[in-house]
């Protein structure tokens, strides 16, 4: 083969990988995954503490159901 030939092939083919957009929707849904996730999880720690801070707020308040003030 042509030296010139394939200095033009390689050249179709980078083209062609530069305009190619078939593997950016994976990467898109995979940011969007990532960051839901990310919500998810900063979400639950919080509320997670906000439970827990309910609950020692009710059994404090239980606790001293009956004993003299």
């Amino acid at each position: 083969m042509n030296y010139q030939v394939l200095v033009n092939n390689a050249k179709a083919f980078a083209a062609k990988l530069w305009k190619d957009e078939a593997g950016q929707d994976l990467v898109e849904y995979a940011l969007i995954v990532a960051a839901v996730g990310l919500a998810l999880i900063t979400t639950v720690n919080q509320l997670t503490q906000a439970v827990v801070s309910l609950y020692q707020s009710m059994t404090q308040g239980l606790g001293s159901i009956g004993t003299q003030q």
